[in-house]
């Protein structure tokens, strides 16, 4: 199952999702990559702590690579390396990653990445974090995946880009991966004590938009979870949020 966490609009919790929903399947047993397809590397940052090591290859070695022309190809699974926490792997993010689009595109590319990986062995759950733009990456990203899901913080101007977004993801389908599914809209954030994210929740439900009733709590441990670069599975365990990533998570699981 490959999952990419996708929002056009910047700052609604692509990372930390990702980040969060992976480590839970990771905590359970199942083996686990998460790929790092932002050019900022706030997942593997997340994942990997302040200084980390930088990694025999990352993922601009793999779209760098795409760029000539091979009869073997290393495959996918060599890009990853290790995190601190068990059965939880990574593809790290690239600076490069910004430089290479240009010469991707051109080169017509973006059907690598899924090709890339439908050849993937050896892992449960991938796990896509994805640049806050509709780019080449992403567009990867979502021709690769099996299912999207859309995080959403309640306000208006987030509401309307949630429409140009949803239809994105209608073209994409169309064109290029009719077998995308979407999971759902997670409302991140969310003050369960204020009207105004309440009323947009029950209107985009009322308008038939498949907002998921399992929101994500606005709450300073998140923050914590940052700064300690630890996914809060193995932060804190009992914390409601956390709770809410878990609850979050098998209903995922149960839809799958």
């Amino acid at each position: 199952m490959t999952r990419v966490v996708f929002n056009q609009k910047g700052g609604v919790g692509k990372t930390t999702i990702v980040c969060n929903l992976a480590a839970i399947a990771a905590a359970r047993g199942l083996r686990t990559l998460v790929i790092d397809l932002d050019t900022q590397g706030n997942a593997t940052q997340y994942l990997t702590g302040s200084s980390p090591a930088r990694p025999d290859r990352t993922i601009g070695d793999f779209f760098d690579t795409t760029l000539g022309f091979s009869l073997s190809p290393p495959p996918f699974v060599t890009y990853a390396s290790n995190t601190p926490y068990e059965n939880l792997d990574l593809v790290a993010a690239d600076p490069r990653l910004e430089e290479l689009a240009v010469k991707l595109e051109a080169k017509q590319k973006i059907y690598k990445f899924r090709d890339a990986l439908r050849k993937l062995k050896g892992y449960d759950a991938v796990f896509i974090d994805t640049p806050p733009a509709l780019n080449f990456y992403s567009r990867a990203a979502l021709i690769a995946a099996d299912r999207v899901l859309i995080p959403f913080d309640c306000d208006e101007f987030a509401r309307q880009a949630l429409y140009t977004l949803l239809d994105n993801l209608d073209e994409i389908r169309a064109d290029h991966n009719d077998d995308l599914q979407l999971e759902g809209i997670v409302v991140n954030q969310f003050q369960s004590r204020s009207k105004l994210p309440a009323r947009i929740v029950e209107e985009l439900k009322a308008e038939g938009k498949p907002v998921l009733d399992q929101a994500l709590s606005s709450s300073v441990k998140v923050r914590e979870s940052h700064e300690q670069y630890r996914p809060l599975i193995f932060l804190d365990r009992g914390h409601r949020v956390t709770q809410e990533y878990e609850s979050l998570y098998d209903v995922l699981s149960r839809a799958a």
